[in-house]
């Protein structure tokens, strides 16, 4: 097997209602998904996480010839010649999103070619359906915030999800206010986890903490800068709430510092971004050593939500304790035709749980021939 082509496929779409959160607006989502095509007819897909127009053209100018006649089942081979490649321009951000979307698509072709969902190939036991956390409650719209939230509480019980992540960043007295109102909507049974997005200094973080721990949070996410790993190990220092981060973070090389420290109790990196799954696998691995949980970002389309959910399936043991916690994957609930219009099956989501594929390698059929109202860009 050998790759013939590497295509590029730069989607956009506006959104029906536009939505915050702490740091950015969004009127519109897009997607750059990546399809490698073998001589014997096989395409493996993957998507990059980021600017989809950057990454794009990495992989059209950059990386993709060097993947062009290579074996694509050589994956560990692969990813180390195109890190290599690329360590000199990017340790982080849109280089190693690019080699995420590629390491994805030819983990397609290889499971693809065995025969076997991925994260079977990957050596996980069968599963049927992993527990989501229902992302939502963003900011924006004329509407009072409590108002359109008890809505979309009322949508997400009767949905079946039994765990919630909201955000915050409006300022700790109203953040505060937010999280009272939520809790209040979906009950003492469910799961509720807060997200900064990176919003606040250490004591702004702590303050927060301190206003809603009686609320029973689950975790409070990115509550300081990803740059700065002595800030969450500050916060977590004053308070109860367990802190995940990790999503603004890459490679096995990135997350080493933030699990030597323990600064966090949840790593969530972005298998889109980090490196695909060949490195999401080590950087799972290096977290288990530091008795660290892996639950992955997961905000893309079909694919990376495939990519995702086949990842965190074959994820190691972890904490590697007794009593290991149940798994719990990200279902981001915000607009985004890219989920659903571009495959011709999507991944199954019921009662709170997404199914895993049974078909082989990703398990999502990708239509391109539904792209283009979406498509801004296809290059090769």
């Amino acid at each position: 097997m050998r790759v013939r082509r590497v295509d590029t496929f730069h989607l956009r779409a506006p959104l029906q209602q536009p939505f915050s959160f702490s740091q950015f607006s969004y009127s519109l989502r897009e997607a750059m998904l990546v399809r490698v095509s073998t001589e014997d007819g096989l395409a493996g897909w993957g998507e990059a996480y980021g600017p989809a127009a950057v990454t794009a053209t990495i992989v059209r100018e950059f990386l993709g010839p060097l993947v062009k006649g290579r074996d694509p089942r050589a994956i560990e081979s692969l990813w180390e010649s195109l890190f290599a490649r690329s360590i000199d321009y990017g340790q982080k951000g849109v280089m190693l999103a690019a080699i995420s979307a590629l390491d994805i698509a030819c983990w397609d072709l290889k499971a693809q070619d065995a025969g076997t969902p991925l994260y079977r190939l990957l050596g996980a036991d069968a599963l049927e359906s992993i527990e989501c956390y229902w992302t939502g409650f963003y900011f924006g719209g004329q509407e009072a915030l409590e108002t359109r939230w008890e809505r979309e509480a009322r949508e997400c019980l009767d949905s079946g999800f039994r765990a919630v992540k909201m955000k915050v960043g409006q300022g700790v007295a109203r953040d505060a206010e937010l999280v009272a109102a939520l809790r209040s909507f979906v009950g003492r049974k469910v799961k509720l986890s807060i997200d900064a997005n990176h919003a606040y200094t250490p004591t702004e973080a702590i303050d927060l903490a301190r206003r809603v721990e009686g609320y029973g949070i689950h975790w409070f996410e990115e509550p300081v800068s990803p740059l700065d790993p002595q800030a969450y190990l500050e916060v977590k220092a004053r308070t109860n709430i367990p802190l995940a981060g990790g999503e603004c973070e890459y490679t096995r090389f990135g997350f080493d510092n933030w699990f030597r420290s323990r600064a966090i109790d949840y790593a969530q990196p972005d298998i889109c971004a980090c490196g695909g799954i060949t490195e999401g696998m080590k950087i799972a691995a290096l977290a288990s050593l530091a008795g660290i949980h892996v639950t992955p970002h997961a905000w893309g389309s079909a694919v990376g939500q495939a990519a995702a959910l086949h990842f965190y399936a074959a994820r190691p043991r972890q904490p590697f304790t007794l009593t290991p916690e149940t798994k719990l994957i990200e279902c981001d609930r915000t607009e985004n035709p890219f989920r659903t219009a571009i495959v011709q099956s999507p991944i199954e989501l019921s009662r709170g749980r997404w199914h895993l594929p049974s078909a082989p390698g990703l398990g999502i059929e990708v239509k391109p021939d539904e792209f283009g109202p979406y498509l801004v860009d296809r290059g090769n």
